[in-house]
């Protein structure tokens, strides 16, 4: 549990993917003393970045091997809960949400954490789709163990990644502190970069798409249009905004191609080029294959916009402790 002062609040990293979480926090100050994610390749990314191997799986982790922490950070696994998610499962006739039993409740891991550890405050983050998901009884259950059974202060918000990088990202975001805090979600940007900021000067033809793929492509477009329905490939508007990256970018790139003009097959974006469009540093290493690169990226975090949430928690945690309603019933109580 933390110093009252907070000079330098430490943080756990959980489900931590390839790091974006931790890039933030350290950015506002925040020294990271445990990670934990159970994809060997995230792994590797991670420790070339950071020099240390995350832990694997949480649900083989004690409490008690987990150090003392002021802040709790987890983006918890979205497919039990994802749009993607939920309907692939649908079809394979697999329970999803609280029902997937191998990575749906893993949110209840997270909440056997903060119940050991008791951290100052959390950070989760998760899908859009987790708010409206079985009819908001799987969030409810969540806020419900978050303010009922851990007695935490739960804020939460959708925010969209467009106001930091060139990409629409809407992600639910859950803040939580033991004690009422004075918290501010952060301003958005007034203006994010363009398209254009993050491509590659020379990208190496293997990108681009084959022609069989990109008639693919077409012709998939196509049947959807015809039928009344949105599904197709996306080309990017260079000095706009793309659609959403995902974990799935690598099979084909259709939600997020690059024109190269008349007569020419579009392409994928490069590795790098997903590093920037998800607000990493240039510095950042990517030592896996392309496909993996596309997966990690695609599962990551808009670094900048957690960033600034990292910044106002802390801000938060070095306020002084809140007088709320709650408390002044149990001061009359008193």
């Amino acid at each position: 549990m933390g110093s009252p002062s907070f000079v330098q609040p430490t943080f756990i990293d959980l489900f931590c993917g390839i790091g974006g979480m931790r890039l933030a926090f350290e950015s506002a100050g925040c020294r990271c003393v445990f990670s934990s994610d159970w994809d060997k390749f995230a792994q590797q990314t991670y420790a070339a970045n950071f020099g240390e191997s995350p832990r694997g799986d949480l649900r083989k982790i004690n409490s008690d091997e987990i150090p003392d922490h002021d802040i709790l950070v987890g983006g918890f696994p979205c497919q039990p809960f994802s749009i993607s998610g939920v309907s692939k499962k649908n079809s394979l006739g697999r329970a999803h949400g609280f029902e997937d039993r191998t990575q749906g409740t893993l949110f209840f891991e997270i909440a056997r954490v903060i119940r050991d550890k008791q951290p100052a405050a959390f950070l989760l983050e998760n899908v859009k789709n987790l708010v409206g998901h079985d009819r908001g009884r799987t969030f409810k259950v969540i806020l419900q163990t978050l303010e009922k059974d851990l007695d935490y202060f739960i804020e939460y918000r959708v925010l969209d990644g467009a106001a930091y990088v060139p990409q629409h990202r809407e992600r639910l975001y859950i803040v939580g502190f033991r004690e009422p805090r004075n918290f501010n979600w952060p301003d958005s940007p007034v203006s994010y970069p363009s398209f254009r900021s993050i491509l590659d000067r020379t990208p190496d033809d293997k990108y681009t798409l084959t022609t069989r793929l990109w008639d693919y492509l077409k012709r998939y477009a196509k049947k959807h249009r015809e039928a009344g329905n949105g599904f197709g490939y996306g080309l990017v508007d260079f000095e706009g905004i793309s659609r959403t990256l995902s974990a799935r970018y690598y099979k084909d790139g259709s939600e997020i191609l690059i024109s190269r003009g008349p007569g020419r097959n579009p392409r994928r974006l490069t590795p790098r080029e997903c590093a920037r469009l998800m607000g990493f540093p240039e510095s950042f290493v990517v030592p896996v294959s392309d496909t993996q690169a596309y997966r990690q990226f695609g599962n990551s975090v808009v670094v900048p916009l957690v960033a600034d949430l990292a910044g106002q928690i802390v801000d938060a945690l070095r306020s002084p402790v809140v007088i709320v309603p709650k408390q002044l019933d149990l001061l009359a109580a008193n």
